[in-house]
């Protein structure tokens, strides 16, 4: 949507702009144009000098010698001697002499595009852009780094190492993914949170695999050792009486408070844990970092027009890759392909891959089809920086001016740090098996700490007794903390952080509680009213003013006899919510129109494209808003992305909708491994809400269900006891638009979070009978898990069907038209957790009843009957016939006639079930 007036959550303010300056002087242009065969020479450097550097630390990987036939000049016919300005053409004497010899121009490129450090930026779109990379790469590229600093890093590595010993020799059989042959990493880790404290960036987020964690966590970002070792004796790291399952070593968090090394000041840290699905974090990094903007309410989140605070300026994303899962897992292309849209933009990720130049026991050259682990980045036109994981001080460089990049862009930039694993896979992996070659000049190596700790040493400004006595000294200090473990204690701050913090509890692990989330009419006809009222000046659509906005005005007009619909439902949740200085961000494909046109959250003017969210112009004083996040055609970033946010702010409501119901299996991983789990293993409470339309509407095999069975399944709701509300994720399939609104501002009422699992309708949409009274929704009424059926006589009843959803509707039409009035139609809203008290209540009504059907429109190894079956049976005593499709491979057929045939015999079946 081309707003030029941009809409809350992307101020066009908060983008950076483009340089306005021209790349070239005049002067420079003059130059550049006089010798052309000269500058000729220095692009061919810039664009292949690459493939010709000193990065990669292993000699047994750069056996194959090629000629630099690009770099050659002989076909520019320059004379060796000839004497060339270099103002426009080379930037790394800035200050210095101007003018230099072809010779001296030629070693001079050499060093600076052929060495420990090369980078590739001329597929950089903006020219001006592009040159200023070059410029700032080249003018920093030779600056040396102080003694001192020099000193720190070898003391960081050696660290780094002296853990990586202690853990061979006291904890041998345990795999660590040890950081040995990537120590630079720590370097990098450690000049990145200076390059923050100097740039005036208070947050970092960071997500990482497995490669290095521990050291990274222990050594430079004050995870207590204690608690590391506690959990290596196969401790848990919860305090008594917390609920979960935890996770295992290597998916340890932390957030901190870490000073830099310089003194400049301190950067606040977080940590995010990890699942073992490689590259999962990602977006759930930039979701948490977009979230802490908002929070922050600078940026695309800021609510005051002289605001010039642009994303990115307080907190950074940096992402930290395996060269493997960094080409391979389409997570990282869909992350990479959001990082620049609205509504998701966080200012620039800085992106480091510790290359291993081995995927388990894949080589480079089996593991991608490029020529470059980072060759994924220039998708986005993301400046990227090769450098030799063995040379610590380039390795600080290329952070420097990868910082540089991204503040002075807000721009995604990538570091290619090519270095080597000491071991296989792990600790326990024998590496020689299928990498003999290979490992065998790794096995023949002085380790990076030492060799560079014997280079200092060289030299008589390094303090030589020091750097010997750090490896020991790091050493000792760990024997000790490990001696000392009968004295660590859990404490709450090491994992039940993120929902204590918010002033939240765990959930009931035996009961079901009930939240009024009531409000009274006039203020449920305000927030209706409000969300279709837009200036005079907009040019509305015709259809849309008639069709919504007037046939909303006119549903709500009377809270006498108020039906509302829906989406109506939807807006009174989430503009009540607003209200009550709740944000709202509802996220996925098409949302602000809705897939099914429904919801118009946003109108967009027929004659400028200006876009209006009427929910945010509810009030002058109103102090929280609706974010609208449209997204590209991506589900699992996407909804990494949105999960982040939700784990970060508590306090908001975090919606993600399907398109349609089944696309959330694009997303599976994030299901599996952080929504569905994420609190059990890292106490990390979210209130996401998942809306996944359902129905077999004769759509066919996909676009029909939304897999609830896949849901259910892995939800831990218990089959032989009673459940309370701790059950993982709450899955609802209700039937009401009331029961939609009851479910929305619950989220945000209780006192804990649960991600919430809604089968949201399509027909129901807009079917006459789905509609609510406001009666429903008024101050003491709440989401009711079991909807009774007020339109028989208990007494009278013989048969009781069970449904879930939209299928109640159909059920009741063929009751109506046929006069079955001795069957009940008993709608369960909440699936899980499991309300068997509320279904006990309901069976009770009915004495006479002998016949209970479980009645689904889907097919039976598919929907709730796998689920509800056994439930009924252990917990209440009572077994259901089952009337629904028959067991097939797909959710529905492809063919008109026969859902047309299926669907009526599924409804009639059920009245005459056996």
């Amino acid at each position: 949507y081309h707003s030029g007036n941009g809409c809350y959550g992307h101020r066009l303010a908060a983008n950076t702009p483009s340089l306005s300056e021209a790349p070239w002087s005049e002067a420079e242009l003059d130059n550049r144009a006089s010798n052309a065969n000269v500058l000729r020479l220095a692009t061919a450097y810039r664009d292949h000098g690459h493939q010709y550097s000193t990065v990669n630390p292993l000699r047994c990987q750069n056996t194959e010698q090629r000629l630099q036939r690009e770099l050659s000049t002989s076909s520019l016919r320059l004379s060796s001697s000839q004497r060339v300005p270099t103002a426009g053409i080379l930037h790394h004497n800035l200050g210095g002499d101007d003018a230099l010899t072809v010779d001296e121009i030629r070693s001079t490129l050499q060093s600076l595009y052929c060495g420990p450090i090369s980078v590739e930026a001329q597929h950089i779109p903006d020219e001006a852009e592009r040159e200023w990379f070059i410029r700032e790469y080249e003018s920093r590229r030779f600056t040396p780094l102080g003694d001192e600093r020099r000193q720190q890093l070898a003391e960081i590595m050696l660290k780094s190492q002296a853990f990586d010993h202690f853990m061979t020799k006291r904890y041998g059989s345990v795999k660590r993914y040890s950081c040995e042959g990537a120590e630079g990493m720590l370097c990098f880790v450690d000049q990145l949170l200076a390059s923050c404290a100097s740039a005036g960036v208070e947050q970092v987020v960071i997500g990482m695999a497995h490669r290095g964690r521990l050291n990274l966590m222990t050594d430079l970002l004050q995870y207590p050792v204690q608690a590391m070792l506690h959990k290596l004796a196969g401790n848990s790291l919860l305090p008594e009486g917390t609920q979960g399952e935890e996770d295992v070593l290597m998916h340890l968090y932390l957030q901190n408070d870490i000073p830099t090394s310089d003194g400049s000041g301190s950067v606040n840290v977080t940590f995010l844990p990890n699942p073992s699905h490689l590259e999962a974090v990602n977006p759930v990094a930039a979701g948490v970092a977009r979230s802490r903007e908002q929070q922050l309410t600078t940026a695309h989140y800021s609510t005051e027009e002289s605001d010039v605070s642009a994303s990115g300026d307080k907190v950074l994303c940096f992402q930290v890759h395996g060269d493997a899962a960094c080409v391979a897992q389409g997570i990282v292309t869909e992350t990479l392909g959001i990082s620049q849209l609205p509504h998701f933009n966080t200012g620039g990720s800085v992106h480091l891959i510790i290359n291993n130049q081995l995927g388990f026991t894949t080589p480079s050259d089996r593991g991608r089809s490029s020529a470059y682990a980072s060759d994924i980045g220039k998708g986005i036109g993301a400046p990227v920086l090769h450098v030799n994981g063995d040379d610590p001080e380039a390795v600080v460089r290329a952070c420097e001016i990868a910082m540089a990049y991204r503040q002075k862009f807000r721009k995604d930039v990538f570091v290619d740090m090519l270095c080597y694993r000491r071991w296989g896979h792990n600790e326990m992996d024998e590496a020689m098996f299928t990498q003999p070659v290979m490992y065998d000049e790794i096995n023949h190596r002085v380790s990076v700490p030492d060799a560079y700790a014997s280079k200092l040493k060289a030299t008589a400004a390094m303090d030589a007794a020091k750097l010997d006595s750090v490896a020991g000294d790091y050493f000792s200090w760990l024997d000790k903390q490990q001696s000392s473990l009968a004295d660590f204690k859990v404490e709450d701050k090491l994992c039940c952080y993120q929902w204590k913090d918010a002033g939240l509890q765990q959930a009931h692990p035996a009961s079901l509680t009930s939240w009024d989330t009531g409000l009274p009419a006039d203020e449920l006809q305000f927030v209706a009213q409000k969300s279709v009222e837009v200036p005079e000046s907009l040019d509305i659509h015709p259809r849309l003013e008639r069709a919504h906005v007037l046939a909303r005005i006119a549903q709500v007009a009377d809270a006498t006899t108020a039906k509302v619909d829906w989406a109506t439902a939807e807006c009174m949740a989430m503009g009540s919510l607003l209200l009550d200085g709740t944000a709202v961000r509802i996220c996925g494909q098409d949302v602000g129109r809705g897939t099914f046109s429904h919801r118009h959250a946003m109108v967009v003017d027929q004659t400028t494209d200006q876009l209006y969210i009427p929910l945010n112009n509810m009030k002058a004083d109103q102090q929280a808003f609706l974010e609208i996040a449209n997204s590209p055609l991506s589900e699992e970033a996407v909804m990494g992305f949105e999960y982040g946010m939700s784990i970060n702010n508590t306090k908001a409501l975090h919606i993600w909708e399907a398109q349609f119901g089944d696309f959330f299996n694009g997303a599976q991983i994030i299901l599996d491994t952080y929504i569905a789990s994420g609190e059990t293993k890292w106490q990390f409470q979210s209130g996401m809400v998942l809306l996944l339309p359902n129905g077999m509407d004769g759509a066919g095999p996909e676009h029909s269900s939304c897999r609830l069975e896949r849901f259910l399944q892995m939800s831990d709701s218990k089959e032989d006891g009673v459940d309370g509300d701790a059950v993982n994720w709450h899955i609802a399939y209700p039937t009401t638009p009331a029961q939609y609104y009851h479910l929305l501002r619950r989220q945000m009422v209780r006192n804990f979070r649960k991600p919430l699992v809604v089968a949201s309708p399509k027909v129901l949409l807009r079917l006459p009978a789905a509609v609510s009274p406001l009666t429903s929704m008024a101050p003491g009424t709440c989401f009711e898990p079991v909807l009774s059926d007020g339109q028989v006589n208990p007494s009278k009843v013989t048969e009781v069907i069970f449904c879930s959803g939209k299928h109640y509707y159909a059920l009741a039409e063929e009751r109506q038209k046929t006069g079955y009035n001795a069957t009940a139609i008993v709608r369960l809203e909440l699936l899980a957790p499991f309300p068997a008290h509320h279904i006990a209540q309901e069976l009770a009504k009915f004495p006479k009843a002998k016949r209970f059907v479980w009645s689904q429109e889907e097919t039976r190894n598919m929907g709730a009957w796998s689920f509800v079956a056994p439930r009924f049976a252990s917990l209440l005593n009572t077994k259901l016939t089952y009337c629904g499709r028959p067991v097939t491979a797909t959710p529905a057929v492809g063919v008109g006639k026969r859902h047309q045939q299926e669907a009526a015999a599924v409804v009639i079946d059920a009245f005459s079930a056996k």
